[in-house]
């Protein structure tokens, strides 16, 4: 059973001609099944349930087995201790959320005949409007053979050709300062998809060349980030230092308003990502070249590590940074060989491949699935797409 389907016949509430039981025995009734959350978190919010009698409200997380609770983290996870109850196919381990509670579990219980459970699947890949790759996904279901070898290694090149051509642009921008873009670059990737343009604009108001001159006073480079990105606290000491330096270099700071703060977790919110940059900086001398001449993924993850980052977040910097500016240079080869060696990413367009039957073992795979979806999905260009092209001729 698909995890999609389970979130489809939660979503309209297709079980709720079958009695539903907590795995202790206790009676679950669902007042309301909540909104279908499509970031990040759990899976639905505002919902209503009662358990024996008690009425509770918050959110609910569904998957196909319990064990998909500590393979995606969430027992560590903050953003899931609102989780009233843990919906799943399997309930075959307890789970804890980061408070070291035990959460209620339910085996949903619905109709199990065949037909069915097929009805729901086409059914919820045509309206979940997170799948816009469904005209392929039942194909794909008793066949992911479609996605050819070939095929994913033709979207990885490609892909990777569109990152060239980014670098290029940005070149023409730094005036073809390859240390600066890597910056730009870097700055972005601290980001990640929330905050990564105001980070490449606070990269871009705040020239290398001028925080290279302060690159072993981490006090400077804090006061010099923070104060471009107007996200400067009351700390007067910070504030001369930024006045000062702002007023020597002709600095122009970004405006604050760009950073987006609300329902981030501690670690990703902008002033933490901004004081790893600047470690990054103060100990990251040369770090193009050292980057540039390795492929070992050890070596790389401990250049990286002095940002102070979790091991996710470096894997991420090693494949959206580090790999595009080797093939952007010409060192292709070692490009793919370092997206090889590195695990394959999480998120929910690599989720629903998953779901489909693709199999995703290296970021080489992810790279690839992502350009897929992103290029032929998600724009409706089916006949250009070479899994279209497969399933036509058969």
């Amino acid at each position: 059973m698909p995890e999609i389907v389970l979130h489809y016949i939660w979503w309209k509430g297709l079980f709720l001609n079958e009695p539903q039981y907590t795995t202790d025995g206790r009676r679950v009734e669902v007042v309301s099944t909540g909104r279908h959350n499509l970031c990040a978190g759990p899976d639905f919010t505002d919902v209503r349930v009662r358990i024996d009698g008690v009425e509770l409200a918050g959110e609910i997380e569904i998957h196909v087995d319990s064990r998909d609770w500590y393979h995606h983290h969430h027992d560590i996870d903050a953003a899931y201790d609102r989780v009233l109850l843990h919906v799943v196919s399997r309930a075959t381990q307890p789970v804890y959320n980061s408070k070291g509670q035990v959460l209620p579990q339910m085996e949903l219980c619905y109709p199990h005949d065949r037909d069915y459970v097929d009805g729901m699947l086409s059914e919820a890949l045509a309206m979940d409007s997170a799948v816009t790759m469904h005209r392929c996904a039942e194909h794909l279901m008793n066949d992911p053979g479609l996605v050819t070898e070939g095929w994913k290694q033709t979207m990885l090149h490609r892909r990777m050709e569109c990152k060239r051509e980014s670098i290029m642009r940005l070149l023409q921008v730094t005036h073809n300062d390859w240390r600066y873009a890597f910056y730009v670059c870097m700055a972005h990737a601290f980001g990640f998809h929330i905050n990564g343009v105001p980070m490449e604009l606070l990269a871009l108001a705040t020239p290398l060349a001028v925080l290279a001159k302060h690159r072993n006073q981490m006090a400077q480079l804090s006061a010099l980030l923070l104060g471009q990105a107007g996200l400067l606290d009351e700390d007067e000491a910070m504030w001369n230092e930024y006045m000062f330096l702002q007023h020597k270099y002709g600095l122009k700071p970004i405006d604050a308003s760009l950073w987006k703060q609300g329902g981030l977790r501690p670690q990703n919110r902008p002033r933490v990502r901004i004081m790893q940059l600047a470690e990054l900086i103060h100990h990251g001398d040369g770090l193009l070249s050292q980057c540039m001449d390795t492929t070992d993924v050890g070596q790389l993850q401990d250049l990286l590590a002095v940002a102070q980052m979790g091991k996710a977040s470096v894997d991420s910097v090693l494949i959206n940074v580090v790999a595009p500016f080797m093939y952007a240079r010409g060192q292709r080869q070692e490009a793919f060989d370092l997206l090889r060696q590195l695990p394959a990413e999480d998120n929910r367009i690599v989720r629903q491949w998953k779901t489909i039957g693709q199999s995703v073992h290296t970021a080489s795979d992810t790279q690839a699935l992502l350009h897929l979806y992103e290029t032929y999905c998600e724009s409706g260009r089916c006949m250009h797409c070479g899994v279209w092209s497969e399933i036509s001729n058969r």
